[in-house]
């Protein structure tokens, strides 16, 4: 058999992998020695591969969001390769079920994520040693890559009582605890006002197209807010809410910060000097590839002081540049505020990213949690939607366009599956929307010719709208034009950018 082990986390040493490596090597041959694993397995020529990697508790959570589609930190994460039930094949192995690593043959039967923080926090808990939890969590996994499943009834206690008897096998019995509750803690409810030991509002601010929109989506691990090359692209404070057991942070992604050329600019600038003001601590996003600060990031750097907010100054793009050209932006920054740290980063790569989250918590407050841990933004479908059909005419129409256009949710209906046992039961949603316009030369380039851009920016939207909601979406579009809208306020009011009172 093959083992494959990769170390993505400070806090399991190599001694103690060493130690998990040897126990998980006997417990699959343990396993792959029971009857009621499929003949074709155990008699194959090929060694039997498992990979394991070990993470933090930021990278589960990322894996979570993105597989399973919750925002949670779990301790571990199994990945099947093979179609097994209860250890059966369901379909006969073909040559491509192989691989080969120089001269050896291999059958993968898949991959296993485990967050030795998550297991050893388990561990204390339950009374028991570090190896027997991580073990256990290893031997849970290898049950799953070979098709046994704890989620109702007689699977979960079949499952359960098998890798018991593989831990009393390999010399990790149960101690006085049942591991029934490990598993069974994974779900855990994190209830609102639950005590944290961190837990508060980040603003992130920095001049436009920065960065902060795609940093915000990386981190949340799902798109909250559009992103493109083309400036000024946020108008409202969209909130993301980063949860793990011991922090939660509602990030507040900011308009970027210029001189206002017009009354809705003016709301853009005055949002993001708000969120600042309301926030626990301000992330000052700054381009790699600028070496000096513009004035309205030494105006960001100067409210923040004024106000007594921690600032963190996280330099994007990094990947962009060399690392020594990193060192005149640093002293440079360094004049405008006295940043409590610097990370640098690449939030489209999400390189970096864990640890701005690391210095970004240990400057949040203890408090209660805000928001229930299955949230991950304040923002409803029917917002996100409307920006996601704004995001296509971003893309799609040229520089004199996209920042006269607004769009308006005129109806957003669900329609329900006709067995539906709760309002998230979908089987469509009809969206009929408005998209704003300055100038009737605007609505013709909006419309193209015989209607072919108003189409093709329905139809990416559209898909994009779809992956959010996991549904079916029928969506309609119509232009309107209202001149000179971003100067007046009565419009302003009407497409929500309306100035808040202090």
């Amino acid at each position: 058999m093959s083992i494959s082990i990769e170390n993505k986390t400070r806090s399991f040493s190599k001694e103690e992998a060493e130690v998990f490596v040897s126990y998980v090597e006997k417990a699959l041959s343990l396993i792959l020695s029971m009857d009621y694993i499929d003949k074709a397995i155990k008699d194959t020529d090929a060694e039997i591969s498992v990979d394991i990697r070990l993470v933090g508790s930021d990278a589960i959570r990322k894996l979570n969001a993105q597989y399973r589609e919750k925002d949670k930190v779990t301790d571990v994460l199994s990945f099947p390769i093979l179609d097994m039930t209860d250890g059966k094949l369901q379909n006969k192995l073909m040559p491509y079920d192989f691989s080969y690593d120089e001269d050896k043959k291999l059958l993968p039967i898949g991959d296993v994520v485990i967050c030795p923080e998550r297991a050893r926090k388990q561990a204390e808990e339950y009374g028991h040693s570090m190896d027997r939890e991580m073990v256990f969590l290893a031997v849970h996994s290898l049950l799953h890559l070979l098709g046994f499943d704890h989620e109702n009834g007689r699977d979960e206690d079949l499952m359960f009582s098998k890798q018991e008897e593989i831990m009393t096998g390999i010399g990790l019995p149960r101690s006085s605890n049942d591991d029934s509750k490990m598993i069974e803690s994974v779900e855990d409810d994190h209830p609102v006002g639950e005590m944290l030991s961190h837990c508060g509002y980040c603003a992130l601010v920095g001049r436009p197209n920065v960065g902060k929109s795609t940093l915000l989506n990386t981190i949340s691990g799902m798109k909250l807010a559009i992103t493109s090359h083309k400036p000024q692209t946020t108008r409202n404070n969209i909130q993301a809410i980063y949860n793990r057991d011991d922090a939660q942070v509602i990030f507040v992604d900011t308009p970027g910060i210029h001189k206002p050329q017009s009354k809705l600019a003016e709301f853009m600038v005055d949002s993001s000097f708000r969120a600042a003001k309301g926030a626990d601590v301000v992330v000052l996003m700054a381009d790699g590839r600028f070496p000096k600060p513009a004035n309205v990031e030494i105006r960001a750097a100067e409210m923040a002081r004024k106000l007594k907010k921690p600032i963190i100054l996280a330099v994007n793009k990094a990947d962009a540049v060399t690392k020594e050209s990193l060192l005149p932006l640093i002293a440079n920054y360094s004049k405008i505020a006295d940043f409590v740290d610097i990370v640098p980063i690449s939030a489209l790569k999400d390189d970096g990213v864990d640890e701005l989250m690391d210095v970004i918590i240990s400057k949040l407050p203890s408090a209660p949690r805000y928001f229930p841990i299955e949230e991950v933004t304040d923002q409803s479908e029917r917002e996100i939607s409307a920006e996601l059909i704004r995001e296509q005419i971003l893309h799609y129409t040229n520089e004199e366009i996209p920042h006269g256009t607004a769009v308006e949710i005129d109806a957003f209906e669900e329609v329900l599956k006709d067995d539906a046992e709760d309002s998230y039961d979908r089987s469509l949603i009809k969206i009929h929307a408005s998209i704003i316009c300055e100038r009737d030369s605007h609505k013709s380039i909006l419309l193209g010719k015989n209607g072919q851009m108003i189409k093709r920016i329905g139809t990416a939207a559209r898909e994009n709208i779809e992956k959010m909601t996991d549904c079916k979406v029928f969506l309609d579009l119509h232009i309107k034009v209202r001149k000179d809208w971003k100067n007046r306020q009565v419009f302003l009011d009407e497409f929500g950018y309306k100035k808040k009172e202090d």
